[in-house]
């Protein structure tokens, strides 16, 4: 393990559904006891029922499994992979944050992790004393930190705030300082995770060029998760993929982002012409659903603020000459089954029509206002009066992290559902 920083060998991780582990002897006997009664347990996850009749291992769910690679000293390792894939667990296994329950991994050096926004900070504490705290618990002498601490605080941007309790900070200020404490205290391998999309456009540009420097000047491990492809591309020299807890491929980044984008395609591009779960008379039939960039070329990971054309190739079995009015909807459903928006030629009126020739409806849509998450796909479509086709949950449609760089500041998953254009004035 001479120039191997770590060393990931069979390791897997299995969490119990449904349960919460109460850490006493007494609790359990309580549960125990519940159940021999045929009570609720009250150790039960809050707002989900017992099965009593549930046996077996149907409870358990495999977040990682069997999962092999190495990291060299001074790589810079990108992990990427959708929503579940495993990679925030993957980190925290490496960060001794949770314990593996297969497997083991294998450190040379000290780790740095900033997973969350905060981690590791006390919140009672000022800037300046956690950035002392955190320099001990990494191991660095007093004399080590007072001689990095100017460069913290300046690369942060907090010195004004920096004698004032972290609680007070934004969750902007938190993360500026945190990555500043885990970048500039020279730990052997540092891990980063998306928590870097809570910084605006300057601060991201700050944070890829200091973990590039601390790579390629300074020889440091880094292992980085984003969704963004382009930071991840121009960051990374080496990449793996997850899914579904499994590492599916290992290799450089280039090949790993193709990997992904093939990944991306099975899921997106779908073949409709053999789905039975569908209504209507038939006279026009959906049969491939396809994504396209604003230069015409397909895409497969589709990001927020991207020029978005989503085409539909139907089967016509208009038989005669004539022109009929059409109405075509799309309707986009994200993953907790509400309606985000409904594209449709409805109020376009009697002007929409459709003949014997037409095989092809296309939506274009302008900086995608999605945010970052899992939608789904209902297609339309009505002629003159009756129902041809319609398909609900017709295609998987993941939408990754908006490129800061070249479509403007998106904000990330969590900050609502849309991106509204607008301007703000102080005055």
């Amino acid at each position: 393990m001479s120039n191997i920083a770590i060393k990931v060998e069979n390791l897997g991780k299995l969490y119990r559904l449904g349960e919460v582990g109460t850490g006493t002897i007494s609790h359990d006997l309580n549960r125990w006891w519940a159940r021999m009664r045929g009570k609720e347990d009250p150790g039960a996850k809050i707002g989900e029922t017992n099965d009593r009749t549930a046996k077996g291992n149907s409870d358990y769910v495999w977040s990682l499994k069997d999962v092999n690679f190495e990291v060299k000293q001074g790589e810079v390792l990108g992990i990427i992979g959708r929503n579940g894939a495993g990679k925030s667990t993957l980190l925290k296994l490496l960060s001794k944050v949770t314990t593996p329950t297969t497997g083991k991994i294998k450190v040379k050096g000290r780790i740095a992790s900033l997973l969350e926004v905060g981690t590791g900070f006390h919140p009672e504490l000022t800037g300046r004393e956690n950035i002392f705290l955190n320099g001990a618990i990494l191991g660095m002498t007093k004399t080590e930190i007072r001689s990095k601490f100017d460069e913290i605080v300046d690369f942060s941007g907090v010195e004004r705030y920096i004698d004032t309790p972290v609680k007070r900070y934004s969750s902007g200020m938190y993360v500026r300082l945190a990555f500043a404490v885990s970048a500039f205290l020279e730990p052997e391998i540092l891990i980063i995770d998306e928590v870097l999309a809570v910084g605006d456009a300057e601060f991201q540009k700050k944070c890829l060029g200091r973990m590039k420097d601390v790579s390629v000047n300074d020889g440091r491990t880094v292992l980085f998760v984003s969704h963004n492809m382009a930071a991840i591309q121009q960051l990374c020299t080496s990449g793996v993929l997850l899914k579904n807890g499994q590492l599916v491929f290992g290799g450089n980044v280039r090949d790993t982002l193709q990997e992904y984008s093939l990944l991306q395609r099975s899921i997106i591009e779908k073949d409709l012409s053999s789905r039975t779960d569908r209504q209507g008379t038939g006279l026009i039939k959906f049969t491939s659903i396809r994504f396209f960039d604003e230069y015409s070329q397909p895409v497969y990971n589709i990001v927020s603020g991207q020029n978005l054309t989503i085409k539909l190739e139907f089967q016509n079995n208009i038989k005669d000459t004539r022109e009929h009015s059409v109405r075509f909807d799309l309707l986009i459903v994200d993953e907790h089954e509400n309606t985000v928006s409904m594209l449709t030629t409805f109020y376009q009126g009697e002007n929409t029509t459709i003949n014997a020739q037409a095989t092809l409806y296309s939506v274009t849509i302008p900086h995608l206002p999605l945010l970052e998450g899992n939608y789904n796909l209902g297609i339309y479509c009505k002629i003159d009066e009756d129902e041809a086709d319609w398909i609900m949950n017709a295609a998987d449609f993941p939408v990754e992290e908006g490129d800061y760089f070249n479509c403007g500041r998106v904000m990330p998953r969590g900050f609502g559902l849309v991106a509204v254009d607008h301007n703000i004035q102080l005055t």
